[in-house]
């Protein structure tokens, strides 16, 4: 019960090798290209979301001048260099997050593929990371985390564990439980202290992560957020009563939780042993 990835992948999936062993740096960097390309649509994702703008129509475009733009402006990295971070026809100077978003995302596919390789539970966990990193990159800028995002990543998280190797359904389905409700009992108790995002954005993580993977993940989002609010209140950055994204600790948690959760629990309990 307690780790029920190990067991299962064991069987059905070949274990993480060194790069060598695994796909050529060709392939890599393919990934990695692809990443950027869909950090370009995570781009229009975390500014319209919040907004709750079509993700679809108007086509991508200058916000000040509504200049749409051409296919040379909207290759990822490459465009922001050439243009020197400006809009071609206004001047309007582009945002710095908007390449540092292409770039994490292909870091993210890339260092993804390595530890997984062309695996099944390669897909699933960009799924997952995809979702942290989404939520935690909105709950940033605007304290709160859409649904878009969170409703359709409790059901791939389900999916996942009903047919992917990993976690049982019913494993999933208690992670799921477990972290939402826990989480939705703290808002309760603090009458507001906890968004509904971090629920939903509990609730996904709990149904690909399962237990006891899930309190892991709660438990060092916790101490995380605890550490950096308390030194940003003791540094006089923010006060007690300021708003505090608690999503990208519940991402660095859950995403921690999901690569090493195993080996961390399985090192706390040969302490006890």
């Amino acid at each position: 019960f307690l780790f029920p990835n190990n067991q299962k992948m064991s069987q059905k999936e070949p274990s993480p090798l060194t790069l060598k062993q695994k796909v050529g740096s060709g392939l890599v960097a393919v990934v990695f290209v692809l990443g950027l390309f869909v950090g370009s649509f995570f781009n229009v994702l975390i500014h319209r979301l919040p907004r709750e703008e079509s993700i679809v129509r108007p086509p991508s475009h200058c916000p000040r001048c509504q200049h749409r733009l051409g296919p040379g402006e909207l290759i990822p990295l490459f465009s922001y260099l050439y243009l020197a971070g400006k809009c071609r026809y206004c001047g309007e100077p582009v945002s710095p997050t908007y390449p540092l978003v292409e770039a994490a995302t292909g870091l993210i596919f890339a260092g993804t593929f390595l530890f997984y390789g062309p695996t099944s539970h390669f897909v699933a966990a960009l799924v997952f990371f995809s979702l942290l990193f989404l939520s935690a990159r909105i709950d940033i800028e605007h304290k709160i985390i859409p649904d878009q995002l969170t409703l359709p990543g409790i059901i791939a998280g389900l999916v996942f564990a009903l047919i992917l190797p990993g976690i049982t359904l019913g494993q999933s389905l208690l992670g799921l439980l477990f972290l939402g409700g826990l989480l939705l009992a703290v808002a309760m108790v603090s009458r507001g202290g906890m968004g509904g995002g971090d629920i939903k954005l509990g609730a996904a993580m709990g149904a690909f992560l399962g237990l006891p993977q899930a309190l892991l993940a709660l438990i060092m989002a916790s101490v995380l957020g605890s550490l950096v609010g308390g030194t940003l209140i003791l540094l006089r950055f923010m006060s007690r009563k300021e708003a505090f994204p608690f999503g990208p600790f519940l991402a660095l948690g859950g995403a921690i939780s999901f690569i090493w959760g195993q080996q961390i629990i399985a090192w706390y309990l040969q302490l006890w042993m």
